[in-house]
């Protein structure tokens, strides 16, 4: 019984190491990594990291620190660099979930509904902002932001300061 329950074991750890290599080579190993600053009164900053996948789309992982609680905050890619006020919403990305502090994003669709690549997206003068909540006042609130693609050569030193609020739908 002992031998069984081994053999049980060991399948299911070697099936799990395959996955995982599976997943780790759906991607081409281009990457790029950008820096989120707080942007509101609350100590979060983190990282949002583009990844290519082998089928030229992007898979986006952004990562706060500082989050907490059962919230999710959500994340949209706008157009033009963070200080920019009034900016639309270009993508939508999956929420970051308080608790763990990420969102995963398997990007293929704008909020347009049409596509976008990995190369076009890193090609973009655009920025990323974390909202505290998807509605009410506190839609507005913006917890943590960053430039991506061709703005992430802009200076973002005036910090929170230096932010504009989102478009209001």
């Amino acid at each position: 019984m002992k031998k069984v329950i081994w053999s049980v074991l060991a399948v299911v750890f070697v099936a799990a190491c395959q996955d995982n290599e599976t997943s780790k080579s759906d991607f081409t190993g281009r990457e790029v990594t950008y820096a989120l600053f707080a942007g509101a009164e609350y100590d979060i900053d983190g990282t949002a990291t583009i990844q290519e996948k082998n089928d030229g789309t992007a898979f986006v992982s952004i990562i706060l620190s500082g989050t907490e609680g059962d919230l999710e905050h959500p994340v949209h890619i706008h157009l033009g660099n963070l200080s920019e006020p009034g900016a639309a919403v270009f993508a939508n990305l999956n929420p970051v979930l308080s608790k763990t502090g990420k969102s995963e994003t398997h990007l293929t669709q704008l909020a347009d509904e049409s596509s976008i690549t990995y190369q076009q997206l890193i090609d973009l003068y655009a920025c990323v902002k974390i909202h505290l909540s998807a509605s009410g006042p506190s839609k507005d609130i913006i917890l943590a932001a960053g430039n991506v693609g061709s703005a992430s050569d802009d200076d973002t030193s005036t910090g929170r300061l230096g932010f504009g609020s989102c478009k209001s739908e």
